[in-house]
């Protein structure tokens, strides 16, 4: 064998060890993702089906797969039901293999989910909304993407209550998403001088708000807050709009995505004002994914299903940069990584939650709005460091390791 031919052969070999390497490091030979949420429900349009398309956009840019490790996307309905959605996950983890779950978008979910992915090291990618799962439900190797109940609660509240919005009425509704919203609604509001004068709870999925639209109404409160989301929302601003409320009493909503004013309407919706962490017209940069999105989907993207792809598309960055799927060394480098797409560009922090800019939204009025899906303004942009609960506040027991 001539040494040309034997540095060759030695080469070949060293490239197919590397390759042989690079493959054994992922588990199963398959980078696997789970998409859990809400399908069927009163959360279905703002995840459902159209999360599962942004994560599989995400794939695609990556060719779906990393170093010839092929990237797979499965999804399930939770049902907004905490004992189903562990089911679920359960047999991702142990049976399945998957790697990571994303959106889940339903804190009673998320927190059961959270804990069973504690225990096996696997990767949690929330746009659930409870600011607990970056305080004392915080783990390694759980994160928080889109938006939060201090984002959106706490922050909204503050603006309006430094306006003299300074009375308010809560209607709630009745599990750990809408408890978290009216907690830090309430604390912003007492801190800025304010009241919470009273506070109705109501079940998921409730039909008929007539009985609690009434009871907000003869408070007198200056703003009357729904600590609610989807359907229960939409339901909620629709029904404020026959009653007249909105003539005497601003209403407000935190949680406000685009399927929800594309449900309502702008008639019933306009003006109502919320927090926001994407809009699909924002810039150029979103403008040009949610244009991909809608070739594939047929409507604009809501909040969620933007974090939906940034998430994946971090986590398989990550991936690629660690060269494993191993829960705790992918997490690290979803800390150490920048963040930068069409949803958001901004950093992680050590308690997991991603940190960006936020967006102060106004409906438009009918007037305004030049075709379907342009139905928001954007009224003020607020910087990463003010939006987000300062990291010394959260209580997540990794910050001081």
């Amino acid at each position: 064998m001539t040494t040309t031919l034997r540095i060759l052969c030695a080469a070949m070999t060293a490239t197919l060890l590397h390759i042989h390497v690079a493959h054994a490091t992922m588990s199963d030979n398959v980078i696997r993702i789970g998409v859990l949420n809400d399908r069927s429900g009163a959360y279905a349009d703002l995840g459902g089906e159209g999360s599962v398309i942004a994560a599989k956009m995400a794939a695609e840019e990556f060719g779906n797969s990393i170093g010839g490790v092929p990237v797979e996307i499965v999804s399930a309905d939770h049902q907004n039901k905490p004992d189903i959605g562990l089911g679920i996950v359960r047999r991702w983890f142990d049976t399945e293999k998957v790697d990571a779950v994303a959106d889940i978008s339903n804190s009673g979910v998320g927190f059961a989910v959270t804990a069973l992915a504690k225990e096996r090291n696997k990767i949690v990618l929330n746009a659930s909304a409870s600011s607990d799962f970056t305080g004392k439900a915080c783990t390694r190797t759980s994160f928080q993407w889109v938006y939060t109940s201090y984002t959106n609660g706490y922050g909204l509240a503050r603006a309006l209550t430094a306006e003299k919005l300074d009375s308010w009425f809560l209607i709630t509704v009745d599990y750990s998403f809408g408890h978290a919203f009216a907690a830090d609604m309430r604390r912003a509001v007492e801190n800025g001088g304010g009241k919470v004068i009273g506070e109705v709870r109501h079940p998921l999925n409730t039909a008929d708000f007539s009985s609690v639209l009434l009871q907000a109404q003869a408070s007198g409160a200056k703003v009357i807050a729904l600590a609610n989301a989807g359907a229960d929302m939409a339901n909620s601003v629709k029904q404020a709009a026959e009653f007249g409320i909105t003539r005497g009493q601003t209403l407000v909503a935190p949680t406000v995505f685009l399927t929800d004013v594309d449900a309502m309407g702008l008639a019933a919706a306009q003006n109502l004002q919320f927090m926001t962490a994407f809009y699909w017209d924002r810039d150029a940069e979103s403008r040009a994914w949610a244009n991909k999105f809608f070739e594939k989907y047929g409507r604009m993207p809501t909040m969620t299903q933007a974090g939906v792809y940034s998430a994946v598309r971090h986590y398989l960055r990550a991936a690629q940069a660690a060269n494993t799927d191993d829960g705790l060394s992918v997490a690290a480098k979803i800390r150490e990584l920048p963040v930068s797409d069409a949803f958001a560009h901004g950093t992680v922090r050590a308690d997991g939650q991603f940190v960006h800019d936020m967006y102060l939204a106004r409906v438009k009025k009918p007037a305004a709005s030049s075709r379907r899906w342009d139905y928001y303004d954007i009224v003020a942009t607020v910087p990463a460091e003010q939006a987000f609960r300062p990291l010394s506040e959260g209580g997540c027991e990794l910050v001081s390791q």
